[in-house]
């Protein structure tokens, strides 16, 4: 069936007469009399397929159009990121399902699900500035401070995409009163208009949106990443019950005393403060046993007022009288499943790519090489990409300057996505001077063949930046 009704646009173009667009007759919802609504079925590339509606009455005028996934619910989410830097990026295609939430990170603003949608990244703002600005005169009436808020978030919009007349002109929101300044202003060309730079994301829990990359995947401003979903969001996909909701067994703590113990089927949980709107958010912690390894302590914060959210892993165990480098030799994409632990004072190197990252740096995390990469890849394209001068580069602390450093900087990203997918061989080095790291050996208990562990002593300096020069075990 696929091959017979879903085909690729270009091929629908070639042999249209013998693949029409399908019509039927519809209810307007409008007037209440019969329109037409055109139905296309086609296949997006390097995407799915999808099914084009589109409705208009001829009597009243009333249009509609929308795009439903032919696919169904995805095992997994979906997360598209984009880091759009200039008015060629607003032009990537957009395929946004009814259940998708996408995001402006920079702005703080985020459009809800709604119908599907196949258009772009302007059109998607450009539908936002019309919602928004819908209701601007009401709102001038009756809530002058959120009339302010919203027409500061409207500018900024519009800065993203150019002006139009019918988008900055101010009847839209105060009324007929138009200076001569505003129509100057309205008349300018898109070209001529400062643009500024923002992130957007399209979170579908049902995995079914998608947002176009350019030539390849291995685009540097380009990242998909695919989610566990949530309870919340199984039920309102309708995969779950509401009932059906697992019970954790969650222990509420205020400390730990000496008769306390952690064991790995418990969550602890305890009292704490956000570090982003600095309210009440409680912190979980769980005990996980690495099998031929160590116990390990994942704690993770999820603020339910500001929607902040972070995980830091601390390894257990006593400290090592020694360190240790391991060395990961990954030749396929099977090696980008491994576990890896990286503890908050390991450092990893990836000398194809000229990658070195400090120790501290991400802080500990347990997740696959692939997560622990592309969070690296995530961390580095948004300062890059949005414009942080205290972005660290592959040479080290330098700032991004210049058109030449940028595009050097994006020929890096390029090369860090071929290292995600596993286009290429590639070294990882992992350097823990506490030993506190992991990376999962596929033949456990024998030797992997593509790992190799080094011990070395520790210098001076390394124990005194970690403090156990002056820690006293004995005696105190």
């Amino acid at each position: 069936m696929s091959e017979n009704l879903f085909k690729n646009v270009g091929d629908l173009v070639k042999d249209f007469e013998e693949n029409p667009v399908q019509e039927m007759e519809s209810l307007c919802m409008e007037c209440e009399k019969t329109g037409t609504t055109r139905m296309l079925l086609t296949m997006i590339p390097y995407f799915k397929e999808v099914v084009v509606m589109s409705f208009r009455c001829e009597h009243c005028g009333n249009s509609n159009s929308e795009i439903q996934s032919a696919s169904e619910i995805q095992e997994r989410g979906s997360l598209h990121t984009v880091h759009v830097t200039s008015p060629a990026d607003l032009d990537r295609q957009i395929v946004k399902s009814e259940h998708a939430v996408v995001s402006f990170l920079e702005y703080e603003l985020s459009v809800p699900e709604g119908r599907g949608q196949l258009t772009t990244i302007e059109g998607i703002i450009r539908d936002t500035i019309r919602d928004l600005s819908m209701n601007q005169p009401l709102r001038k009436v009756l809530d002058v401070d959120v009339y302010n808020k919203i027409n500061h978030l409207l500018s900024r919009l519009r800065g993203a995409v150019g002006a139009s007349s019918d988008e900055v002109l101010p009847e839209l929101v105060d009324g007929p009163t138009t200076t001569l300044e505003d129509k100057n202003r309205a008349e300018e060309s898109h070209e001529t208009l400062p643009f500024t730079a923002f992130t957007l994301q399209v979170r579908d829990p049902a995995g079914n949106s998608f947002v176009s990359f350019k030539e390849s995947p291995n685009d540097p401003k380009w990242s998909y990443r695919a989610f566990n979903r949530t309870h919340e969001e199984n039920v309102a996909l309708r995969l779950a019950n509401e009932d059906e909701k697992p019970q954790e067994n969650v222990k509420q703590v205020a400390g730990f005393g000496d008769s306390d113990e952690i064991t790995a089927d418990e969550v602890f949980q305890f009292p704490g403060i956000c570090s982003s709107c600095a309210k009440d958010s409680p912190t979980n912690m769980k005990k996980v046993n690495i099998p031929y390894f160590q116990d390990i302590l994942i704690m993770s914060t999820n603020c339910e007022h500001c929607g902040f959210k972070d995980n830091e892993v601390k390894a257990g165990g006593a400290i090592s009288e020694k360190g240790k480098r391991i060395t990961l030799k990954v030749e396929d994409e099977e090696d980008l499943s491994r576990d890896i632990l990286k503890s908050e004072h390991a450092g990893l190197n990836i000398p194809e790519i000229n990658l070195v990252l400090e120790p501290g740096t991400l802080g500990g995390r347990f997740t696959t090489l692939e997560g622990l990469l592309q969070q690296v890849y995530e961390d580095l394209s948004t300062k890059a990409f949005i414009g942080d001068s205290a972005i660290a580069t592959q040479a080290g602390d330098s700032g991004l300057v210049g058109n030449a450093q940028m595009q050097e900087f994006e020929k890096f990203l390029t090369q860090l996505k071929s290292v995600i997918t596993a286009a290429q061989p590639f070294t990882v080095i992992i350097d823990d001077p506490l030993a506190s790291s992991y990376v999962q050996n596929f033949n456990a208990p024998d030797p992997d063949e593509q790992i190799i562990i080094e011990e070395y002593e520790r210098t001076h300096e390394q124990n005194d930046d970690l403090g156990l020069t002056e820690m006293k075990t004995e005696n105190y």
